[in-house]
């Protein structure tokens, strides 16, 4: 990783094995009507250049590429992107998915008329570069568009609970501030000419009960299951009783189901 020195390629490196951990891909499943809400908000238009960055396994790059666009998608978890490329070669789509990182995008200046990223680039160690980066690969007159998860929805309080057993490196960013107003507006300010945000929620619909949401993201989404690895039998048991706890606390469905609304903050730049 070029300009990255020993100890931010070591967390980069975390971060990459955090997120093939697991199968993300059945957690992607959950938020997938969520993501496709998401970009029929996008105005897409035939033939549209779009880059999907943090890509995962296809959530936004799919329905975007169902509308037309050609859709290419950037992450750096090659099993991710494995599991994009099948999704898009089922359904005959115009769709790249190739591996690169959100602080150091692969492309040339001013090459989409879209730039997205849903729960994926706020993750960066490094905002400020991320916030360029989305801006330079964007051509004037383009959009840049995020979905972050917020510090007091759901998700948020979620990373909290987790944090109180399993501290996040320090020195680095949080995540969440990606879902703060002003924040947002401060890295995405330069280069932009205007800037529009809301608050949405994403619909979380499992046909199991919440200490069963908990183990299916302890098996398959990267960062519980890495989290859950840090900690002794005594650690991890307190960590899913908290978690449960939690996810009871805001189901608001009844008998072996459960249903968590997530709120989001959704946002939409002009490029300058």
């Amino acid at each position: 990783m070029q300009g990255a020195n020993p100890e931010l390629a070591q967390i980069k490196e975390k971060m990459r094995a955090t997120w093939m951990a697991g199968d993300f891909g059945k957690i992607a499943h959950y938020s997938s009507p969520g993501a496709v809400e998401f970009v029929s908000r996008l105005e897409l238009r035939p033939g549209m250049k779009v880059l999907d960055v943090a890509c995962g396994t296809g959530n936004l790059g799919i329905p975007a590429a169902r509308a037309g666009a050609k859709v290419t998608g950037v992450d750096i978890a090659p099993n991710l992107l494995e599991q994009a490329r099948r999704r898009a070669s089922a359904e005959k789509l115009n769709a790249v998915f190739e591996e690169g990182d959100a602080e150091q995008l692969p492309y040339e200046d001013g090459a989409f008329d879209l730039v997205m990223s849903m729960f994926g680039a706020m993750f960066a160690p490094r905002p400020e570069l991320v916030a360029a980066e989305l801006t330079r690969v964007c051509r004037p007159g383009g959009v840049i568009a995020m979905a972050n998860w917020t510090h007091d929805g759901f998700v948020g309080e979620s990373f909290a609970v987790t944090a109180r057993h399993v501290p996040p490196p320090p020195g680095l960013a949080a995540p969440l501030l990606w879902g703060h107003e002003p924040t947002v507006r401060e890295r995405l300010g330069k280069g932009t000419s205007k800037i529009t945000t809301s608050r949405r929620s994403i619909e979380f619909d499992y046909p199991f009960p919440p200490d069963e949401v908990v183990q299916f993201f302890r098996q398959y989404f990267g960062p519980t299951s890495s989290s859950f690895a840090r900690l002794d039998s005594d650690g991890q048991a307190a960590l899913a009783r908290d978690l449960e706890g939690h996810w009871r606390q805001n189901n608001r469905a009844n008998g072996r189901r459960t249903l968590v609304s997530a709120e989001y903050l959704e946002v939409s730049a002009t490029r300058a």
